[in-house]
């Protein structure tokens, strides 16, 4: 009996500490908001949107580092206990498997070109000219490898607790955290939905993907970024 609790105890623990950096991941992302609606802001004397092209890339620029360390934190400390996020995977994905990344894929693309009327990258690249279009895709690049720390350790941590390795943990995760998240950033209800959506389309993803670490965050890119 004791074995058995003591047993159920440490699996407890084990998936709370794997969720504890699936939120560290998010708390990354939130790190964001604090230095632009508070420091910034307060600093600039004016909002995000009405930042100067100099005042934006300081902004993505502290951001890439304080996402950086972060995600080097979260590296380094699941690797020394053993948690092994990006395990190689030889495993063959299956026809049925593409067929649905297709679909997956194509369904976010289609809602990402009727959200910006046309296509995502173009538009930016046409608002803010070539210099801020770099330093924001870089920006984005980095959203999405946190993104994918909350989906890979929500993942493990769920299926610690609940088993059913087939259930999109990663991304239910990823829809209550970063995609809702966007409710409060964006100050649009629409816009955190959205990116549930997108945040749960991403944790599965990474389940058709069969959890190969290179195709998952390639997918990610193209459903966040085009």
């Amino acid at each position: 009996m004791k074995k058995t609790e003591a047993k159920t105890k440490g699996r407890f623990l084990r998936g709370l500490d794997l969720l504890t950096y699936a939120l560290t991941a998010f708390l990354a992302l939130g790190c964001e908001g604090i230095l632009a609606f508070v420091i910034e802001q307060n600093l600039y004397h004016c909002t995000i949107k009405d930042f100067t092209p100099a005042q934006s890339i300081i902004h993505w620029v502290i951001t890439y580092i304080i996402w950086g360390l972060f995600a080097f934190y979260i590296l380094r400390s699941t690797k020394k206990k053993g948690y092994g996020l990006f395990p190689e995977n030889t495993k063959k994905i299956r026809p049925w498997q593409w067929v649905c990344i297709a679909v997956g894929v194509s369904v976010c693309l289609i809602s990402t070109w009727i959200d910006w009327n046309g296509s995502k990258v173009l538009t930016e690249f046409e608002k803010k000219g070539p210099l801020l279009f770099v330093f924001q895709y870089i920006y984005y690049f980095v959203e999405v490898f946190l993104v994918m720390l909350i989906i890979v350790c929500g993942q493990k941590a769920c299926e610690v607790w609940f088993g059913r390795e087939n259930i999109p943990y990663g991304g239910i995760i990823a829809a209550l955290t970063w995609g809702l998240g966007h409710w409060w950033s964006k100050g649009s209800l629409f816009a955190g939905l959205f990116t549930a959506f997108c945040g749960l389309m991403l944790g599965s993803m990474y389940l058709l993907a069969n959890r190969k670490s290179k195709l998952t965050y390639l997918l990610l890119c193209i459903i966040f970024i085009l």
